[in-house]
């Protein structure tokens, strides 16, 4: 498609970014290599700047006169929205979308898209391997190895095949999960409240070995609990004091999607109670992380800095779905995988 043909396809907006320049502004991306995603959007005849930033300042600056801004991990509020009036898309690279306000996106016709399934496989064996890092207890023997060859833990690693395995949220990530950590338990159990009693459900969770239980049976029951679920309103802190209270004596939990899921004060108290045996996060509620946050140097928990996304695979996968959906918006019309809806011009 040429870029007129593209212009065209967007109706209105696509007429006003005809008579100019059309502009892409990457935010930060200092993990990642975006050449990939830059060549691609320059052949469709895009100028791209890269900012390297996630100053709120300086990306509404280069924003203001752009039609596309493709994001990291990047704060985007309605306030800097307001502020980009020019911009029809925001093309995230994550799969979580709380970095965005989307009711201000949805509100100034502006689409907001995400990355779906590029790393399910690499996600759920992040978790299975934190899981696993947190109950034999690698945090405390690692330097042990170091320090004091003999020395035991309080703390006894379980023998998992005797206990149950709880997964909160049963999507792509979830269901990968349990298939991996299927073998290594007695029974996994996994809770959704948005996932349909339909046949087609019952059969995928039979197919991967859980079986589905109420939240409350399964904070009682499971001696490990992954969470696989999308931070929201309703899943913030949903992990606190009085859900760790519920959860058995020496419990083990794992988090690989949105550190505010957890309240980490609450977790500290747990550990230090003995309720939570162990722990292995690949994300806290401030990232980066202040290296004098409790949890990176407790002997129980295991922390990885946001990278269970992170693989050979998708280092190029995630950079050309995030540059894919602003070229299918001007190719035709609509991005690939949008997360909100806007009414065509």
């Amino acid at each position: 498609m040429s870029i007129d043909q593209a212009h065209h396809a967007l109706g209105e907006a696509g007429a006003d970014a005809a008579a100019r320049t059309l502009r892409a502004v990457y935010t930060d991306m200092d993990d990642t290599d975006i050449s990939p995603g830059v060549a691609a959007l320059e052949e469709l005849g895009f100028a791209v700047e890269h900012l390297d930033s996630r100053d709120p300042d300086r990306i509404v600056e280069a924003g203001r006169d752009a039609d596309a801004l493709l994001v990291g991990y990047a704060p985007i509020t309605r306030e800097m929205i307001e502020k980009m009036p020019r911009v029809r898309i925001i093309a995230l690279m994550s799969m979580g979308t709380d970095n965005v306000d989307l009711e201000a996106a949805t509100e100034h016709g502006v689409w907001v898209t995400n990355i779906l399934g590029a790393a399910t496989d690499e996600v759920a064996a992040h978790a299975l391997g934190l899981l696993l890092a947190a109950t034999r207890g690698f945090p405390f023997f690692s330097e042990s190895a170091v320090s004091d060859w003999n020395a035991r833990d309080t703390v006894t690693p379980p023998r998992l095949s005797e206990h149950t395995l709880g997964i909160v949220g049963l999507g792509r990530i979830g269901l990968k999960f349990a298939e991996y950590a299927r073998p290594l338990f007695a029974e996994v159990i996994g809770t959704d409240p948005f996932l349909p009693d339909t046949a087609e459900t019952r059969a995928r969770l039979e197919a991967a070995g859980v079986r589905r239980v109420e939240l409350d049976e399964l904070r009682s029951k499971a001696k490990a609990i992954s969470l696989h679920v999308p931070l929201s309103p309703d899943t913030v802190d949903l992990i606190d004091d009085e859900f760790i209270a519920g959860m058995p004596e020496g419990s083990y939990l794992v988090n690989v999607s949105r550190g505010a899921l957890i309240d980490e004060d609450a977790l500290l108290r747990g550990l230090e109670s003995g309720r939570i045996a162990g722990a292995g996060l690949d994300v806290l509620r401030e990232e980066p992380a202040d290296p004098r946050h409790p949890l990176l140097r407790h002997p129980r928990v295991i922390v990885t800095p946001h990278v269970a996304y992170f693989s050979d695979y998708t280092n190029v996968e995630y950079v050309r779905q995030q540059a894919g959906n602003v070229i299918d918006l001007w190719e035709h019309g609509r991005p690939t995988t949008p997360v909100n809806t806007i009414p065509a011009r």
